[in-house]
């Protein structure tokens, strides 16, 4: 049932989103330890955060730095990872592509995957959801998200090798993306593509420069478009016939 309660809407929102901070902490304070110990400063680290806003796309782009890779291969590299964002954008748009303009831009300064993951869950659930639900909804989740990854960043920068590293606060950054994608291995083509791509990382590891990622990326994308596109045609010979 679709509430017609703004308050309501926005409460729904915050907690779709609550369940993240478990990973948004630890993964955050994890970047500030790496990025200091990557030789960044206080005010370079927490730029990196605020302007980026992209987890994956900033270990990226440290794992580079510190192997030396030219900065064009770091800039390319962390720009495969975050393609990811045109995709959900490309999901978004039928439900908040009537939003004004400097709306739309600051929803995407401020999309991170799981916002999206709970976003569009909740709006396939509720289609007739109006635009203005779907903004707060949006927002809402965001909430719990992103102030605790400028602040857990900030802990992780200032803290630096104070944390024990027996508290392996690795375990952040896969869990967190096993849990934004398994639930959204729902097709043969998503399932295809998933297999690939993890087929193609593990033979492409000794490329260069992390290099291998965009190239198991290409084939998994290539993959799930070519299966998706043979279904639809026999999807369309069988009404045909």
């Amino acid at each position: 049932m679709t509430s017609t309660n703004p308050k309501s809407v926005f409460w729904a929102g915050l907690r779709a989103g609550s369940p993240f901070i478990l990973v948004v902490a630890p993964f955050a304070t994890l970047f500030g330890v790496v990025a200091t110990e990557a030789g960044l400063n206080l005010v370079e680290t927490m730029t990196m955060t605020v302007l980026v806003v992209a987890g994956a796309a900033q270990f990226t782009a440290l794992s580079l730095m510190l192997d030396q890779a030219p900065t064009f291969i770091v800039l390319l590299t962390a720009l495969a990872v975050n393609l990811r964002m045109a995709m959900y954008s490309a999901a978004l748009a039928p439900h908040l592509g009537k939003a004004p303009l400097g709306m739309r831009a600051l929803m995407a300064y401020f999309m991170v995957d799981q916002t999206f993951a709970v976003a569009v869950k909740r709006y396939e659930e509720q289609p007739g959801m109006p635009l203005n639900h779907k903004i707060i909804y949006y927002f809402a989740s965001i909430l719990p998200v992103v102030p605790l990854w400028y602040a857990f960043s900030l802990i992780g920068a200032l803290a630096g090798k104070a944390i024990p590293p027996e508290y392996s606060l690795d375990f952040a950054i896969p869990i967190c993306f096993i849990a934004l994608t398994a639930p959204m291995l729902r097709s043969l083509p998503h399932l295809l593509a998933a297999l690939v791509s993890v087929i193609a990382a593990l033979a492409l590891v000794w490329v260069p420069f992390s290099m291998g990622l965009i190239l198991a990326a290409l084939l998994a994308m290539i993959t799930g478009a070519e299966v998706e596109r043979r279904l639809n045609r026999r999807k369309f010979e069988r009404q045909g016939a």
